[in-house]
């Protein structure tokens, strides 16, 4: 295997862990600290703000100083995010709790680079199945996240839940020491300094629309879903902490274990059908919601979420990687993240909102049309699409 490949996977195991454990903790603690009820979701929705705010400036910043240190002063900065969220617990702040999502965001705007560096550090042929073992450091965070918090949440005497952002503070420093071995990918010389279109014409190209427009539904339709579970479950529902963890640890132990195959899918099966099945589960997860809302039917529902997810979103990746030049890449990735993650941002900050006022049936009901035209592009596109 690859050695950027393998450390980055790594590195996702760890620098993936805090997400979950916002999701988890972000809307139960945000009843508690919160001024509003609806206000509940904030600091899950700052992390994905934070991680749309910070899509731009982690491409630009890592083009000038490099993949390696960029990755070092990210985990670096989300160290001190989690040792604010101890004394947010402490101080009962809500707005420095939001504060802390939203720092913890800005590092996943850099974990996201982690498969573009994958992708960047092998032959083009293989850059799926980079992608796709990347991501499956997923696998290690969805575990590892929520059972930390858990097992940590009174491990010191500053309030309930102080414990696991101290666990989360270390597991970034570790991550701090494996970027330090990571080799900057070999992609220098006349392919970079080669032809660079303008931003605009590589953003106009039909099968670049397709790709960000999918990574776009498959990240907006999922954090919606996924933001308003923890309160749907435990606040509106009544049902455990333990019962709200595994749906999230299976949620996301979803989104990543596909990666053992979606790479060998992808090369077997095609794009086009992949990211048709991923938006297919995606709808049967929205279907399952309207069954009923017992916990069997959330951890199903999530669940086929997750796989839904994955498939969509590693072949939108996979076919982004197809519509630029190396010369191109940073701005190119930069865009599609952007808008990526703005969109699930507003997904993310209307969650609340929707889940207290309208329900949990409205907040699936809500995403089905945006499936719905997806199935359309992928299916419009589908010659664009394999020959690219």
């Amino acid at each position: 295997m690859n050695r950027n490949v393998f450390l980055l996977s790594c590195s996702m195991a760890l620098g993936m862990a805090a997400a979950p454990v916002i999701v988890l903790l972000g809307g139960i603690l945000g009843v508690k600290l919160a001024p509003y009820p609806t206000w509940s979701t904030l600091p899950v929705a700052m992390l994905v703000v934070g991680v749309a705010l910070f899509t731009v400036p982690a491409a630009l910043l890592m083009k000038k100083i490099g993949r390696r240190y960029g990755f070092m002063l990210a985990s670096f900065v989300t160290t001190l995010a989690c040792l604010g969220g101890i004394y947010a617990i402490y101080a009962q702040s809500f707005i420095l709790f939001c504060l802390v999502g939203f720092f913890i965001g800005g590092n996943l705007a850099f974990v996201q680079q982690y498969r573009f560096a994958a992708a960047e550090s092998v032959d083009p042929q293989r850059i799926g199945k980079a992608v796709s073992i990347v991501l499956l450091g997923g696998i290690a965070a969805a575990f590892l996240g929520p059972e930390l918090a858990k097992q940590t949440r009174e491990m010191l005497p500053l309030g309930l839940y102080s414990g696991s952002f101290a666990t989360l503070a270390v597991l970034n420093l570790l991550n701090i020491c494996l970027h330090y071995f990571l080799i900057e990918p070999d992609i220098h010389g006349a392919a970079v300094d080669g032809p660079e279109r303008k931003l605009g014409e590589v953003i106009r190209q039909p099968v670049y629309l397709t790709a960000v427009m999918a990574a776009l539904v498959a990240y907006g339709v999922m954090s919606f879903i996924m933001t308003a579970t923890p309160v749907s479950m435990h606040i509106i529902d009544g049902l455990s902490i333990d019962e709200t963890a595994w749906v999230i640890q299976g949620h996301v132990m979803a989104m990543y274990i596909p990666s053992l195959f979606t790479g060998i899918l992808m090369s077997r099966l095609g794009l086009t059908r992949v990211m048709l099945g991923g938006t297919l589960l995606m709808i049967i997860c929205v279907a399952i919601a309207f069954v009923d809302r017992h916990f069997i039917h959330y951890w199903t529902g999530l669940a086929l979420l997750g796989v839904g997810w994955n498939f969509l979103f590693i072949g939108s990746t996979t076919l982004l990687t197809r519509c630029y030049s190396p010369a191109e890449r940073f701005k190119a990735q930069a865009v599609n993240d952007f808008a990526v993650f703005g969109f699930q941002a507003l997904a993310s900050l209307s969650a609340g909102t929707v889940i207290f006022v309208a329900g949990w049936e409205i907040v699936n009901g809500l995403s089905l049309p945006l499936l719905l035209a997806m199935l359309l592009l992928i299916w419009k596109m589908k010659s664009r699409v394999e020959e690219a």
